[in-house]
């Protein structure tokens, strides 16, 4: 029984890294990056489609429907979640994961945590003019989903990988909030003041509510194992992919 489980969870595995390469090929070839014109990469597009379309259409021909409802800010949500979770196990238990993991001194676990923040910083200010550039949507895609290869990295390298994956994770990860709240006064026009307070809120609220949730978490099952579970949060970027495109409906409105 055991060993069917083991293989369950491997496909399962396997098929999370299909879904996060299919999503980077499309980012490349919206970015103009690589061209579906060479043979290489329109075989590796299409069998990548073929393996991951079957579970991504029937959640598309789902999510439209739900009582006519547009759950675009209901998506929009779950992702501010899984970003400010994902910060909140940085922000508030990186120090004390750099002191059991690797031992260092409480002043040099707050340096990592600094260059942390600092990157977080940087993330932040790069969204804006990235959103603007290629678009909202593929920023959003890439600065949560983005992250998960790398999120899944971080609880099992040394302590330079650490550093290292922590600042892209930052970088990457913070580019996603100025991205999410335009996004989302475009997608409800004439309602910024709600927008912006309500996803305000939800930043610092669920931030709040992860760093006590994570906390009992880690009194029960450890620094470690909080880190290990977190990694998982950024795979919420695949609901991205279900958002409609801004463009696309402004531009059937003129």
């Amino acid at each position: 029984m055991r060993a069917v489980l083991d293989i369950v969870l491997l496909v399962l595995q396997i098929y999370i890294w299909l879904l996060i390469a299919a999503a980077v090929l499309s980012w490349l070839i919206a970015f103009n990056v690589v061209n579906t014109r060479n043979q290489v990469v329109a075989m590796i597009a299409d069998m990548l489609y073929r393996l991951t379309e079957p579970l991504l259409r029937p959640i598309r021909s789902m999510l439209p429907n739900l009582g006519g409802i547009d759950v675009s800010p209901v998506i929009l949500i779950l992702l501010i979640f899984s970003k400010y979770f994902y910060i909140a196990s940085m922000v508030t238990y990186l120090t004390f994961y750099m002191i059991e993991k690797f031992h260092v001194s409480v002043q040099q676990a707050q340096i990592y945590l600094f260059i942390f923040l600092f990157s977080v910083a940087a993330g932040t200010l790069l969204g804006g003019p990235l959103g603007d550039r290629f678009g909202r949507k593929y920023v959003i895609w890439f600065s949560i989903l983005g992250a998960a290869p790398f999120t899944l990295l971080l609880p099992h390298v040394g302590i330079f990988w650490t550093a290292v994956l922590s600042v892209v994770i930052g970088i990457i990860i913070a580019s996603a909030f100025s991205a999410i709240l335009v996004y989302a006064q475009e997608l409800l026009p004439g309602k910024v003041g709600l927008i912006s307070g309500l996803f305000f809120g939800l930043a610092f609220g669920f931030g709040g509510l992860g760093s006590a949730a994570l906390g009992v978490l880690a009194d029960h099952k450890g620094i470690i194992f909080v880190y290990q579970t977190c990694s998982f949060l950024p795979l919420i970027g695949i609901l991205t992919g279900f958002l409609p495109n801004i463009g696309v409906r402004n531009n059937n409105k003129v």
